[in-house]
């Protein structure tokens, strides 16, 4: 599938104060996710969109970010389309790991890309 050119960001250079928004599912995200992002699984999207509409109604910029950029490049262009300003996060949370950005897990323990 072919998504032609989406607005992309390395993990390294998303503003700390960024609003991530993560589209992994619920076992991906317990395990290890970016503090303060939010997260509305690719499952749940559609029906979950509201939430996005709203903390984007600043005219914010969605970060969106999956586990290494496929689902998140869907999502993506979906958003685009609604007429949203959202950006690919290029290699997702393996990335943003990489790059050595702070996570957290859900159970306290540490955080980790499942």
């Amino acid at each position: 599938m072919n998504f032609g050119p989406l607005p992309s960001v390395e993990a390294a250079a998303v503003p700390a104060d960024g609003l991530v928004l993560d589209v992994r599912e619920d076992d991906e995200w317990a395990a290890g996710h970016v503090e303060g992002a939010l997260h509305v699984p690719m499952s749940d999207f559609v029906a979950r969109f509201g939430e996005v509409t709203e903390a984007v109604a600043d005219g914010r910029t969605a970060y969106v970010m999956c586990r290494v950029g496929g689902r998140s490049a869907q999502v993506t262009q979906y958003l685009m389309g609604q007429g949203i300003d959202a950006v690919n996060v290029t290699g997702g949370m393996q990335a943003w790991d990489g790059a050595g950005r702070p996570m957290v897990a859900d159970n306290g323990n540490p955080a980790f890309v499942l």
